[in-house]
């Protein structure tokens, strides 16, 4: 108990910094008594979760491989505003629902978004043979024997349970996930499905998800253009990032619609 103790103490006279982020979306200007700071807008920290949630087939995944592409290049072409701050740090990326034809063409997408990237720090795994309790001993694995991992993409965060409106499976996926994120000091960013007819995320899961996440990401079909996917930030822990759209251009590359890019002149 007193080494328990010790984890879990908070020392109150220590002074507080701005959370390590690993994602961003903009800035944002802190004033205080020692001094202004202009300080990244987080779409996720470091030691954090952060939720992924739509109605099926509103490119989830694309938008997941836009998050991956600009954690791995720190900014691209492709991704308008955002940043990633890796610092060197490596890339889990995980898929649960795909075969791996689909899965090998989504892993390949985020390398083709950029020239310069270091691909033994981009990690790939196509976990759908696996049953949901393998799934979650093999990601503590990888985890734990992989090094340096900065951030995990789950895609999806469903199938690590049998059940979903299961309330003890779902609090056990996300206990693992807050135990995954603190113990690595890991930012997961995890996709879900949305209800039909609601904005609520599936599930017991889903409700037990926007409890604990610091970031709850909602995509949506672009009411104006068809071919575009609004991001917004529904809620957060911190200052919430700027709504954007992307859309799926004509080589099957997800871009930020305000920063429009051509690939063959660039």
């Amino acid at each position: 108990m007193f080494e328990l103790e010790n984890q879990c103490f908070v020392d109150t006279s220590e002074e507080l910094s701005y959370p390590p982020v690993a994602l961003s979306l903009g800035e944002k200007l802190l004033k205080s008594k020692q001094g202004d700071q202009l300080v990244p807008i987080p779409v996720g920290t470091y030691g954090n979760i952060s939720v992924v949630h739509s109605l099926p087939k509103t490119k989830k995944t694309f938008f997941i491989s836009l998050l991956a592409s600009v954690y791995l290049s720190g900014k691209n072409n492709f991704g308008g505003g955002l940043k990633g701050h890796r610092n060197g740090r490596c890339l889990l990326h995980i898929d649960t629902e795909q075969g791996i034809w689909h899965c090998q063409r989504t892993f390949k997408r985020c390398l083709q978004m950029n020239k310069d990237v270091e691909q033994g720090c981009y990690h790939t795994y196509a976990l759908r043979t696996l049953s949901p309790k393998t799934r979650i001993e093999f990601i503590e694995h990888l985890l734990h024997f992989k090094s340096n991992i900065g951030v995990l993409l789950l895609d999806g965060i469903a199938d690590l349970c049998n059940d979903v409106n299961n309330i003890e499976e779902s609090n056990l996926v996300t206990q693992k996930l807050m135990e995954w994120s603190a113990n690595y000091n890991v930012h997961i960013c995890c996709v879900i499905h949305s209800n039909y007819g609601s904005d609520k995320m599936t599930g017991h899961l889903g409700s037990s998800l926007m409890k604990k996440v610091e970031t709850e990401i909602q995509l949506e079909k672009n009411t104006v253009n068809k071919d575009w996917v609004t991001v917004k930030c529904k809620r957060s822990r911190g200052f919430a990032f700027e709504t954007f759209s992307f859309q799926v251009n004509e080589l099957g590359l997800p871009e930020v619609v305000d920063n429009y890019y051509d690939p063959l002149k660039g």
